[in-house]
């Protein structure tokens, strides 16, 4: 609620609106400067303790809950109850703890308790706890870095495994580019020599032919006989050249083809990946300071809460307390 639209309870409950510039901590009221006056003047009142309106709302809101009556009696709590830990009214006694005998004046349990050594004691356990949660936090933040240099790192080896793996693959690729060059130019010198030698017999067949028409139409008979045998002859070592050839495989045919490495064929089915990546886990050296064991129950005992069930500053405590311990329990789970 904003401070313009706090009201004096008494005068709203009249039907006007006044602003409040006081609140009563007995009568738990907000009071305008008339009401107030008259409030420092009745004797019922005159001695109860009050703070400014401001002061008041920069109370925490759990604290503000917090009343001096019994919600059940609608009366004002008077006794404490050790054995059961909470305040009682009167009718309290007579409802819930006739059997009690451990009962106090509220009004003892509550002296100086601003001066105790428990609100002392609090304050040291909630400096700790911020500290603790402070370190928490430095701490995690520097795993969040040495990770980020670890992935860096992790990178970087990845990149140059590959670079050493395309550096190999270039290398065997120059060498078998290279064996495929010389091979097929060996191919194609073999057969090159092979087709000039060819090519000279046909053209000595070629020109004979020539000379053999020329020879049936002009030659004497005795010259034919000759020409004939000279004919003859070199047809038949034509005839043997060509089988000679046949029986040395000069025709086979010879096909270049590559067969790549069982080893490297089978690169691709058993190689999945580079690396595996292993989160390596190894025990924590966050130092957490110590709190003392169930302090919000020895708390309680001496600055009691106002109803019989956990208070609003056990419950938050009880809170705070489970978070601590659930991010310890999580940076336990990170690196046991």
């Amino acid at each position: 609620m904003a401070s313009s639209e706090v009201f004096c309870t008494l005068c709203h409950e009249d039907g006007s609106s006044k602003d409040a510039v006081t609140w009563c901590t007995e009568c738990e009221v907000f009071l305008c400067i008339d009401c107030e006056k008259h409030h420092q003047k009745s004797r019922m009142s005159k001695d109860h303790k009050t703070m400014p309106r401001k002061d008041y709302q920069k109370l925490p809101t759990f604290m503000k809950e917090i009343s001096s009556q019994c919600k059940d009696h609608k009366k004002k709590f008077e006794l404490y109850c050790t054995f059961h830990a909470c305040p009682c009214c009167v009718q309290c006694l007579n409802d819930k703890h006739q059997k009690c005998q451990e009962l106090k004046p509220l009004s003892d349990i509550l002296e100086n308790i601003k001066s105790s050594a428990s609100v002392q004691l609090l304050e040291k356990d909630m400096t700790v706890v911020k500290e603790n949660f402070e370190e928490m936090i430095r701490y995690l933040n520097s795993r969040m870095n040495s990770n980020n240099g670890q992935k860096l790192k992790a990178a970087e080896t990845i990149r140059s495994f590959k670079k050493s793996i395309d550096e190999f693959l270039n290398k065997i690729e120059e060498e078998i580019l290279t064996d495929l060059e010389s091979k097929h130019s060996k191919l194609n010198s073999e057969m090159n020599a092979l087709i000039q030698q060819l090519e000279q017999r046909a053209n000595q067949i070629s020109q004979m032919q020539g000379k053999f028409t020329e020879m049936t139409r002009l030659a004497t008979e005795l010259q034919m006989y000759v020409g004939l045998r000279e004919t003859e002859k070199t047809t038949s070592q034509a005839e043997k050249y060509i089988e000679t050839l046949k029986n040395e495989k000069s025709f086979d045919e010879k096909n270049l083809k590559v067969t790549i490495s069982p080893s490297l064929l089978l690169i691709p089915q058993d190689v999945k990946s580079f690396e595996v990546i292993n989160i390596n886990i190894s025990k924590f050296t966050l130092q957490i300071k110590a709190v003392r064991k169930d302090q919000a129950q020895s708390l309680i005992q001496t600055f009691p809460g106002f109803k019989e069930k956990p208070s609003i500053t056990e419950r938050r405590a009880r809170k705070m307390d489970k978070i601590s311990r659930r991010v310890l329990h999580f940076i336990d789970k990170i690196y046991e």
